[in-house]
């Protein structure tokens, strides 16, 4: 039986495989630096949910407790004191200035107010809940937001408001960064965003992610 040789062959020992083995080799690299970049991008929203978070747990204790940084001791709310009074009563800007005046040291808007930090702070922590806490965040830091009311460049009694910028301050920049990990699912890493999202409850019902 006559053996024909490809014409554009030269007859030898040939490695087809190697080839491939070759390429495979190549794209491994390239792959991994995927892979790698993945991972990092996970962990750097996992640090700044975690950061983010214990900015708002911080604050719920400390407005609790009165452990004399932004409360001073002894001016808890379980010491009898107010957490929004302080704030919302010194508010002389902006179209809602009357409104937060108002508000200022009532019940209903001291327990909104300190069970929105608790309830941001643990879902961020805990990597669960993150929607719902954007969701919540965000009204927190637009009402906020309209209660320093960046754009008066001089408050009610003619003073000067000193606002550095007339839309973006840190009120914002918390928003935005709460929106930003609920949509990269941050809780995932370092966090139960796998566990919550595998509850039936969850599983039927996305947007309690």
């Amino acid at each position: 039986m006559a053996v024909h040789e490809h014409p554009h062959r030269r007859p030898g020992f040939h490695l087809p495989s190697l080839r491939r083995t070759r390429t495979t080799a190549a794209s491994e690299p390239a792959v991994s630096a995927r892979t790698d970049a993945h991972t990092a991008r996970a962990y750097a929203f996992a640090s700044l949910r975690l950061l983010t978070g214990f900015t708002f747990l911080w604050a719920f204790l400390d407005k609790t407790f009165g452990f004399g940084y932004a409360t001073p001791s002894g001016k808890g709310w379980i010491d009898g004191g107010s957490p929004t009074l302080g704030f919302l009563s010194g508010v002389s800007a902006g179209p809602m200035e009357s409104t937060f005046h108002d508000w200022a040291g009532a019940g209903w808007a001291n327990w909104l107010f300190m069970l929105g930090l608790l309830g941001i702070g643990i879902a961020l922590i805990a990597g669960v809940a993150l929607r719902i806490a954007a969701l919540a965040g965000t009204v927190m830091m637009a009402l906020m937001w309209m209660a320093e009311w960046p754009p008066a460049q001089h408050l009610s009694d003619g003073s000067p408001s000193m606002s550095t910028n007339p839309l973006v301050e840190y009120h914002v920049i918390y928003a935005v960064v709460l929106i930003a990990l609920a949509v990269a699912s941050a809780g995932n890493t370092l966090g139960l965003g796998r566990a919550w999202a595998k509850l039936p409850l969850i599983r039927s019902s996305s947007w309690l992610r």
